[in-house]
């Protein structure tokens, strides 16, 4: 369908839905990864080289879920930007961080494993600490080399409506779809599918040789499956919709238009919610590196149980319990 004008996209929608999932990641998040950074930062010395992953992965949730008040307060307003155009471009910044962090830190979790489990005779003594620490370093410095054009682009849109673009102004938009294309193939495609390999030939390989520990494959499995719900959930459905946004937009600016333009930027602002799930759901990775972690989790149901059950003493009790006493 070719117009003159294009027909209006509602934009009401988004601030409906975003603050919402904001809230509820910006709690969630914050008391997860602050509880299990806590219990990392208790084992400091027992940190072994996928912990130390581990540790980037919560500190990167944590710098994101920072800046979510922010945002929170934006949404709130109407899309309305009161924090300046240099915070603007701080807090998107520091979601780009998050994301490709994250990517990035799963993706060395899942070469670790795939060294561990494949290839343990040349692994062994060659994975330390001192090494994971310096894959960490270079982690944050490619994903911040990456991120920084971001910056560089308009994210405000003046006086008038104060918005905070999390990409840009309508005017370089065309631009910004080839520099979102190249960070999608380098900062998702190409650690998903080191991702894939790895655990796909450990699958395999766990399969096939029945000698293994039944726990370590259970281990396995588990971290797959937290990956494969990351991957499909998070930042899947995210780099998909953001790019055919962004083209909608670029066929929108030279007056081609489409009845599918209104649904791509509604799934685009599902799949920004989805994706900052992440921040909530990457905790889940303690539970697999921290086997102290789920004892904590049973210790704490059982005293939640064993207060409940205080709670629950009906008041006919009460005398008998004063009389014992």
């Amino acid at each position: 369908m070719n117009n003159t004008t294009c027909q209006h996209i509602s934009f009401d929608f988004t601030s409906r839905f975003l603050p919402t999932v904001f809230i509820l990641v910006f709690i969630v998040g914050l008391v997860a990864n602050g509880w299990g950074l806590k219990s990392l930062l208790h084992k400091w010395k027992k940190l072994g080289d996928i912990n130390v992953f581990v540790l980037n992965l919560g500190l990167a949730d944590i710098l994101y879920l920072f800046t979510l008040p922010f945002l929170m307060v934006y949404y709130f307003m109407k899309s309305k930007w009161i924090f300046g155009d240099t915070f603007c471009k701080i807090t998107r910044f520091c979601f780009n961080l998050n994301l490709y962090g994250s990517i990035g830190f799963l993706t060395c979790i899942s070469v670790y494993r795939y060294l561990a489990i494949v290839h343990p005779m040349r692994a062994k003594g060659r994975l330390t600490v001192t090494h994971s620490v310096a894959i960490s370093v270079m982690v944050w410095l490619l994903v911040s080399v990456q991120s920084l054009p971001d910056m560089f682009y308009i994210k405000t849109s003046g006086n008038t409506t104060g918005k905070c673009h999390d990409t840009t102004h309508k005017t370089y938009v065309e631009d910004y779809l080839k520099y979102s294309l190249r960070s999608t193939l380098t900062g998702f495609c190409l650690p998903f599918l080191i991702t894939l390999g790895c655990y796909g030939h450990v699958i395999v390989i766990l399969c096939r040789q029945n000698t293994t520990d039944k726990v370590l494959k259970k281990r396995c499995l588990r971290l797959l499956i937290i990956l494969i719900v990351l991957f499909s959930v998070c930042y899947i459905p995210y780099h998909v919709f953001k790019n055919l946004n962004l083209w909608s937009r670029v066929l929108s600016k030279q007056q081609i238009c489409h009845d599918w333009f209104n649904g791509v930027y509604i799934a685009h602002q599902i799949s920004r919610g989805l994706v900052c799930l992440n921040s909530a759901l990457n905790p889940l990775i303690y539970l697999h590196a921290n086997e102290d972690i789920p004892a904590q989790l049973r210790q704490l149901l059982q005293r939640a149980r064993q207060a409940v059950m205080r709670l629950s003493i009906t008041p006919t009790q009460f005398p008998q319990m004063l009389s014992a006493m």
